[in-house]
């Protein structure tokens, strides 16, 4: 009998066709096709475009991992699937074929959280997670507190964003420094250049009446009207914009914001340990003042490398691999795939 589980793991939430194959903690697999190019000329995920790029790329992203991998599919203990939240469309590419493997092979089939993945994964590189834990959660779609209890199936959602979430307003701030799509990693680039005193932008949500109602609460919308309303400004007077300041005194807002909430969390909640994750936790200014912040208050700082931050199958995997060992129950074959799926509900264990 194997000793460690054997799970491929399929994500299609947004725009990268993610299928990773993890035995226990170990990472076998890990293949991804993307069709970030195909959205760029929009300025931003097409959803429809996103489901058919799905479509074509499932097949062949899914052989690629078990060949990576020296496995075939009646080698698999079970097949893990984001069920969401994501784009509608593009979710149930992903759930409809695992599904159909699932069926085809007799593996026991697992629809999981996305978000609770993006933590899980940590997994892969740094071992069992600490637990209870807080999980400080940033991507393009979502920016989360998680108190995370028992990633098998307790995670509680501390606070989130009210509007923007930080990828958001990282892609909306590139457009206006005229920086390509997905910003994320251009205003990093950009920022590594430039003065992050240059100018102060706002804090969301940090003014002490703000901190009563929205402790752990994020709001990047009205950083991303003060960019925008400088930028105007300046240009209004007829001087250039420094595209490296702006874009460094932007990003340290955010993280300033990011980091300071996570770590109160992690202080009111007796944690000794924050994970950090989602593709946003791949910019180096997040990481940096993250783990100076971390050393000053004595807590550990965990995250995976930016490979394992966007969106990949590996997290999908892992997070399936972690419920196959703690003997939580498979999901029935008729779950749907849920857009809006609440970040408590780690999975959908035969619960319908």
């Amino acid at each position: 009998m194997k000793s460690e589980p054997v799970v491929m793991g399929i994500e299609t939430s947004c725009d990268e066709t993610g299928v990773g194959i993890v035995r226990g903690t170990e990472l076998l697999a890990d293949a991804v096709a993307s069709s970030v190019e195909e959205h760029a000329r929009f300025g931003g995920v097409v959803p429809e475009v996103a489901s058919r790029a799905h479509l074509e790329a499932m097949v062949p992203t899914v052989q690629r991992a078990l060949d990576d991998a020296g496995l075939t599919l009646a080698d698999l203990d079970g097949i893990a699937v984001t069920a969401g939240p994501g784009l509608a469309g593009a979710l149930m590419v992903g759930v409809g074929a695992a599904k159909a493997y699932s069926i085809a092979t007799g593996v026991p089939l697992y629809g999981v959280n996305h978000l609770s993945a993006h933590i899980a994964v940590d997994t892969l590189e740094n071992g069992p997670i600490p637990e209870p834990a807080i999980g400080l959660l940033v991507s393009g779609g979502h920016s989360s507190i998680m108190l995370v209890e028992d990633l098998a199936g307790k995670v509680t959602q501390l606070g989130a964003s009210i509007d923007d979430a930080a990828g958001e307003a990282f892609d909306k701030v590139a457009r206006l420094l005229g920086l390509p799509f997905p910003g994320g990693p251009y205003i990093d680039r950009a920022a590594q250049n430039g003065d992050r005193a240059y100018v102060r932008f706002p804090r969301g949500l940090t003014a002490a009446k703000d901190m009563e109602r929205h402790r752990y609460d994020f709001s990047f919308s009205g950083l991303k009207t003060a960019v925008a309303r400088w930028i105007e400004t300046r240009r209004a007077d007829g001087e250039d914009v420094p595209v490296d300041d702006v874009a460094a005194a932007f990003q340290e807002a955010v993280c300033d914001v990011l980091t300071g909430k996570a770590i109160l969390a992690a202080k009111e909640h007796g944690v000794d340990t924050i994970l950090l994750g989602g593709g946003v936790a791949a910019n180096s200014r997040l990481r940096a003042l993250a783990t100076e912040r971390a050393e000053q208050a004595g807590i550990t700082l965990r995250y995976p490398r930016p490979k394992l931050c966007t969106d990949n199958g590996a997290m999908v995997a892992a997070l399936g691999s972690h419920l196959v060992a703690a003997g939580v129950a498979p999901s029935r074959i008729d779950f749907p795939a849920n857009s809006s799926m609440n970040i408590e509900v780690v999975s959908l264990a035969d619960r319908l």
